[in-house]
């Protein structure tokens, strides 16, 4: 399986745009999936230029509600006739942030429904034998504390986030198990426990950001923390390729304690599994 990074806060080259937001395209001899679509129409153009044809994806998977995730979805739809788009059923909810100049809101196009091509998930949903999709994370440790800006409504009342809209994929090909999240809100160790709980093992590979930092830049984990998660991913067999929300100071640190076990991804990046 080969995995190109199509939208990321970063890239290889002058030649292809990045933006605050991830889109990851996954192609193996059944299947072209994509993750995400990132906050526009990025994650289009730059496949255009990496040769990809995005009229061609079989399977789209929106990790969370938030636009920096969702925000190209219209555009996906007006190159791609075919693919069903798999969100959690409550990822159309409103959701928003917490900033200097007020709340925003940060949450998907709902101009977009009804669409037949949506499918909407629970808890955990097998596409086929090899590609599985799930939600509740029920450990919480190492929770983000980034996550303090972020925000959904109950009645007319603004209240934390519980990220109930955020759900992961899960990978299987050539031997190999692959867990990509989409911004780790509910922390990558839960998520990665989670893997591990209902695969009995862990992953080989887990791709995603892990929300160490803010979007604005103004916030990170505090540095102990940051540790806490190095030296426990270090500790388990998985391969680590984070990018968008974990921050570069963050990967560096992370880096120091995973050596090799860690990557970072950025626009253009590939890498075959």
């Amino acid at each position: 399986m080969k995995l190109t990074v199509l939208s990321e806060n970063t890239s290889v080259s002058d030649a292809l745009e990045h933006e605050h937001g991830l889109s990851i395209y996954m192609e193996s001899a059944e299947r072209r999936i994509l993750f995400d679509t990132g906050a526009g129409c990025i994650f289009k153009s730059n496949a255009e230029k990496l040769g990809i044809d995005i009229a061609t994806v079989d399977l789209l998977v929106i990790s969370h509600g938030h636009y920096d995730h969702g925000g190209g979805l219209r555009s996906f739809l007006e190159v791609n006739s075919r693919a069903k788009i798999y969100l959690h059923k409550q990822a159309f909810e409103a959701h928003y942030s917490k900033r200097a100049e007020g709340i925003a809101d940060i949450g998907l196009d709902q101009t977009l429904l009804p669409n037949e091509r949506f499918v909407f998930c629970g808890e955990q949903l097998a596409i086929d034998e090899t590609i599985e999709i799930f939600s509740h994370i029920k450990h919480k440790r190492l929770f983000p504390s980034c996550n303090a800006t972020l925000l959904m409504k109950r009645g007319d009342e603004f209240v934390p986030d519980d990220f109930a809209h955020e759900q992961n994929l899960v990978i299987r090909n050539n031997g190999k198990t692959v867990l990509i999240a989409g911004c780790a809100h509910k922390g990558i160790v839960n998520i990665v426990d989670a893997c591990r709980d209902r695969l009995g093992q862990y992953p080989d590979v887990v791709i995603g950001g892990f929300h160490l930092s803010g979007s604005g830049g103004n916030q990170s984990e505090t540095p102990e923390v940051v540790d806490a998660i190095g030296a426990y991913l270090a500790s388990t067999h998985s391969q680590y390729y984070t990018c968008h929300c974990t921050g570069m100071e963050n990967y560096q640190q992370l880096k120091r304690i995973m050596l090799e076990k860690i990557q970072y991804l950025s626009t253009g990046d590939q890498i075959s599994i």
